[in-house]
């Protein structure tokens, strides 16, 4: 082309005067009896031994994942005893501890069943019977998805368990 003008794209069928029935789908153009080239036949064994690897052969009652991006954040988990929609860990991935956030927890009955919790960004001085938590985010997204105490305890309450009794049965 000369003089500046609009460049042409030879590639791209113009679809202004193309007949809506000769276009080709992309499913048309694959042929199915060669084995693709990125195909692993041997891919769910790979990843069955590398959780298999990451646990040890413990047992776990969960996987746990990020609601929002569904990343993986644990894979030895422990369910709390009476509310089944929370976890404790001690050994995660994918997370990211809030240091400069507080979230103190008192040990009186009133504060303990409130529902709201109090949020402060100072030391944890003039708390010495109170229980301290930090946020706990998915490093992916952020999410807010449990909190992390003194003892050095992940505790899980926003996530997704998938039940992994059917993937450590499989090594038992």
């Amino acid at each position: 082309m000369e003089g500046g003008g609009a460049k042409e794209n030879h590639n791209k069928p113009d679809l202004s005067t193309t007949d809506p029935h000769e276009l080709v789908s992309s499913d048309d153009e694959i042929d199915y009896s060669i084995e693709p080239e990125f195909y692993d036949s041997n891919l769910d064994d790979k990843d069955e031994q590398w959780v298999h690897n990451k646990r040890k052969g413990q047992t776990s009652d969960a996987v746990l994942s990020c609601p929002a991006c569904f990343t993986t954040l644990c894979l030895d988990c422990q369910r709390h005893e009476r509310y089944v929609t929370q976890y404790r860990a001690m050994f995660v991935f994918n997370c990211k501890i809030i240091t400069d956030q507080i979230l103190p927890q008192a040990n009186t009955k009133q504060q303990r069943n409130s529902k709201h919790r109090k949020i402060s960004t100072g030391s944890d001085e003039g708390t010495p019977n109170d229980e301290i938590f930090h946020p706990v985010c998915c490093s992916v997204c952020s999410t807010e998805v449990g909190v992390y105490d003194k003892d050095e305890v992940y505790h899980f309450f926003n996530v997704i368990p998938s039940n992994s009794l059917t993937v450590v049965s499989w090594f038992c």
